[in-house]
């Protein structure tokens, strides 16, 4: 149930049965050659859906499209609006949301949008708003590597380039972080990869896109354990 396609008595009617808003946060930023610039939020809104398609109490928010992605400065595209702005952004967001659900969770699609998402919620906490950040974990390469390439292959293979998907940057992140956050992304690949999108899959993909899923349902789950209904497995 999307947010968007509700009127305003009928938003009224789910915030008073108490219903979960979940708002994806992801970014307008470089994924390589290969990858939309719209990767990670429609890695945020898919985990969202998911989440929607399993609990019946969960209403999905437009999702938040821009972020903090200035380490992916002097590429084409990027839309970055910083971590000042993006905080200020969720801490109003939430703070207007907050007039009719009283449950929020915000879903992350981008690595560099973590900090200013940690600072804005703990504001909003200490406002005495039930307002609480789902983080995926997962394993893989760092950024429009195999794991990105696999899961947008699964959400829309037909916006992937893959015959111009080539290896990045393939050290671990710990070996380029501190170059890495000394000159952004275009100090350590020129095509804008950390990884190597080569050979991924949709079937990659679907599986790890589950998993993802899994985990915040059971987190959402683990906030707010009153009894859920699944819908389907």
């Amino acid at each position: 149930m999307l947010v968007a396609d509700l009127t305003w008595p009928e938003a009224g009617d789910l915030g008073n049965s108490g219903a979960l808003l979940v708002v994806p946060v992801g970014s307008t930023e470089q994924h390589g050659p290969h990858l939309p610039l719209s990767t990670d939020t429609d890695i945020a809104g898919a985990l969202c859906a998911g989440l929607a398609a399993r609990r019946r109490d969960v209403v999905v928010a437009p999702a938040v499209a821009y972020g903090a992605s200035g380490e992916h400065s002097g590429f084409p595209g990027t839309l970055s609006i910083g971590q000042g702005a993006l905080e200020l952004l969720i801490v109003e967001l939430c703070r207007s949301a907050t007039d009719t659900f009283e449950r929020i969770v915000l879903v992350n699609g981008h690595g560099g949008n973590v900090e200013p998402l940690r600072r804005a919620v703990a504001l909003l906490r200490s406002e005495s708003r039930d307002i609480r950040l789902f983080l995926p974990r997962y394993s893989g390469d760092a950024h429009a590597g195999r794991t990105e390439t696999a899961l947008q292959l699964t959400l829309s293979p037909d916006r992937v380039r893959a015959d111009r998907a080539r290896p990045g940057d393939t050290r671990p992140l710990p070996e380029v972080l501190p170059q890495l956050r000394a000159g952004g992304v275009r100090a350590v690949s020129a095509n804008g990869v950390l990884g190597d999108p080569t050979g991924a899959t949709a079937a990659e993909g679907e599986r790890l896109l589950t998993q993802l899923v899994n985990q915040l349902f059971d987190q959402v789950r683990q906030w707010w354990p009153e009894p859920v209904e699944r819908i389907r497995p």
